[in-house]
């Protein structure tokens, strides 16, 4: 299984229920692809202070790795992360992404 880890750092102008939408656009995408298999989205709520400033993310957990690269590639993916893109500090460099392979 692979987990997709996804944390933006959005602008302080971006509303929360355009960060909802944003969001909802991501898990939206689950009846489209085969082997998407959960989504948890949230806020950070760690009391750490090491986010450095990223105040939101999701996790997806992928059946697989085609799982995952079919979804990278799907149009509307495309769509929802360029909506992604636009609304976070400094563009693509308010996300960060991690994938793993958990073991099961």
């Amino acid at each position: 299984m692979i987990r997709h880890c996804v944390f933006i750092r959005f602008k302080d102008t971006v509303s929360a229920e355009e960060r909802t939408s944003i969001l909802a656009d991501i898990a939206a995408l689950q009846p489209l692809i085969s082997g998407y298999l959960a989504i948890d989205i949230g806020p950070n709520v760690s009391p750490e202070g090491l986010d450095k400033g990223y105040t939101n993310g999701f996790i997806i957990d992928f059946a697989d790795t085609g799982a995952r690269d079919d979804y990278l590639v799907h149009p509307a993916h495309e769509k929802a992360g360029g909506r992604i893109v636009a609304a976070t500090e400094g563009g693509i460099d308010g996300v960060f992404v991690y994938d793993f392979d958990v073991a099961g």
